[in-house]
C-alpha cells in the first residue's frame, strides 16, 4: 500500500479491526454508523466514495447462537455485504480480503483441516459465513478469504476475558475438553491480512482461500488452563464433555486448520497463541 490513506478497513470496534488500527490509524476505518452491514449496497456506496486500494472486510455477525434464531438476518450481513464490497472492488480491480472461520467445516475427524477440504457447516452462523465465502469468489475479483479460529485479543468479548471474569469469583470452573483448535491473537489476525494486503498488490495471483490459526491445537480447557498459569489465577480446571454444555448452535468439536498453504504463498508462519496470551494479559493488566 502507498499510503495509509489507501487502506479501507469494514470494522471498527471488533477485535481485528481494533488490531488493524494499532498497526495502521491512517487507515479509514468504517463502523455501522458509516457502513451498515445490514445494507449491502451501502457497503459498496461507502467503497466508491473512499476509492481505497486495497479493503479488508473485518467486520461480521458473530453471535454464533442467536443465528439459530435470526438466520437471516446475520445471512445479509455475513453472505450478501461481503459479496457487495468484493463485487466493487472487482469492478476497480482491487484487491479485497474477507475474514471467515473454521465453522464453514462440520467439525468431524481429529486432521486439521485444509482450505480445499469439503465444506459442511452445523449450523446457521456456519452456512451464512460459507455462503460469504461463495459470494467473495462468485464476484470474480482479486480476494483473499481467510478462515480462523478462536479469536481473542484484550478488545470485545472473547474466551480470555471470560475466563479472567470469572476467576474473580470462583476458585474452579468447569470447561469443555473435546472441542479442538488453534486459539488466534487477533493482533496476528491483522498483521498476517496487512502483509496479505502488500503482497497481493504485487502479485494478485496469490489470491485464494487460506488458514490461519495459532500453535499450538489445545482443547478449551487446555486454554483456560494456560489462561490461569500466565495470569497468576489459583483456578482448577475441570474438563467436561461438550454435551454438559449445552448451546443453541452446535460448535465444531475439530477445529484444527491446516495453515501451509499461507505459510507457502506469503511466508507467514502460525503464531505461538501463548505469546499473544502474554502480550494481551499485559495489555489487561492482568499478569501477576
Amino acid at each position: 500500500m502507498r499510503h495509509q490513506t489507501d487502506l479501507l478497513v469494514f470494522g471498527q470496534t471488533g477485535q481485528v479491526a481494533r488490531e488493524l488500527a494499532r498497526r495502521v490509524p491512517g487507515a479509514v476505518f468504517l463502523g455501522r454508523d458509516q457502513a451498515d452491514l445490514s445494507d449491502p449496497a451501502a457497503c459498496a456506496a461507502a467503497i466508491r466514495g473512499a476509492a481505497p486500494a486495497v479493503v479488508i472486510n473485518a467486520a461480521a455477525w458473530t453471535a454464533v447462537d442467536r443465528a439459530e434464531t435470526e438466520e437471516g438476518a446475520a445471512r445479509v450481513v455475513n453472505a450478501a455485504a461481503p459479496g457487495a464490497m468484493a463485487a466493487e472492488c472487482a469492478a476497480r480491480g482491487i484487491p479485497f480480503l474477507h475474514v471467515s472461520t473454521d465453522y464453514v467445516f462440520d467439525g468431524s475427524g481429529s486432521r486439521p483441516w485444509r482450505p480445499d477440504d469439503p465444506t459442511g457447516p452445523l449450523g446457521a452462523y456456519g452456512r451464512g459465513k460459507l455462503d460469504g465465502e461463495a459470494a467473495v469468489r462468485g464476484a470474480g475479483g482479486c480476494h483473499a478469504i481467510l478462515r480462523t479460529s478462536w479469536v481473542f485479543s484484550a478488545h470485545g468479548a472473547n474466551f480470555v476475558k471470560t475466563m479472567l471474569r470469572l476467576a474473580e469469583t470462583r476458585d474452579r470452573l468447569t470447561v469443555v475438553a473435546d472441542q479442538i483448535g488453534g486459539p488466534t491473537p487477533a493482533g496476528d489476525i491483522a498483521a498476517a491480512l496487512l502483509a496479505m494486503a502488500a503482497q497481493m498488490q504485487a502479485d494478485p495471483a496469490k489470491a485464494g482461500t487460506y488458514h490461519f490459526a495459532g500453535a499450538p491445537d489445545v482443547s478449551w480447557a487446555g486454554f483456560a488452563r494456560e489462561i490461569f498459569a500466565q495470569a497468576g489465577r489459583a483456578v482448577t480446571v475441570e474438563d467436561i464433555p461438550t454435551s454438559a454444555y449445552p448451546t443453541p448452535a452446535r460448535r465444531p468439536a475439530n477445529s484444527r486448520l491446516d495453515c501451509t498453504s499461507l505459510t507457502d504463498t506469503f511466508g507467514i508462519p502460525r503464531p505461538d497463541w501463548r505469546a499473544g496470551l502474554a502480550g494481551v494479559l499485559t495489555d489487561l493488566g492482568a499478569r501477576r
